[in-house]
Order: C-alpha cells, then structure tokens, then sequence
C-alpha cells in the first residue's frame, strides 16, 4: 500500500452546512477542526451576504473568498516581521553574550 493510499483511509466524512447548503468534506484533520473550519467560511460567506448586499451565493462566496485571502496574506506578512524582528534581536544578544565572554577570557 503506498503512503497516499494510506493517507486516504484515515480521512473521515464530516457534514457541514455552508451558506445554507450541506456538504461531505472528507478529511484527515478531525470532525471538529473541519466543522470549525466550516463555521469561519459560512460566517464569512454571511458577513459578505450581508455586508455587501449580495443575493447571488456565489458573488457572496467570492467576496468570502477575497477576505479570507486578505487575512492571510495579512497574517502571513506579520509573521515573517515578526520572524525577522526575533531573528534581528537572537543575533544581538548572541554578539553581546560573545563580547562578555571574549572580555572575561
């Protein structure tokens, strides 16, 4: 049995209702990670619903769609400053922490 198959028989169908419709999402995460991930996706899908005035679902779902990128790309950014800010800051106290230990040799 290859890795891939293997991985498959651990996926479990979950249902969940996104925007009104119900959907079998099978996957390896858990039921409880996937109906959360579910709820941010329905909760975004109505936030654009409703906040843009969209009948149409799939205008609605792409403009959830363009949100949920946002915020990832925005998460993503900050991440990597804040990567960078600790890695910036590791390299200074590794200088001073040599600098002490190359005064008192």
């Amino acid at each position: 049995m290859s890795e891939q198959e293997g991985s498959a028989d651990q996926r479990k169908a979950v249902r969940v209702t996104i925007f009104g419709e119900d959907y079998l999402i099978r996957s390896e995460m858990g039921q409880a990670y996937t109906e959360r991930c579910a709820r941010y996706v329905d909760s975004a899908i109505q936030e654009a619903h409703l906040r843009g005035h969209v009948s149409e679902p799939h205008k609605a779902a792409i403009l959830a769609a363009m949100q949920i990128t946002d915020r990832l790309f925005r998460s993503e950014a900050e991440k990597e400053e804040l990567e960078t800010a600790v890695g910036e800051r590791l390299s200074e106290l590794s200088g001073r922490i040599e600098m002490r230990l190359s005064a008192e040799a």
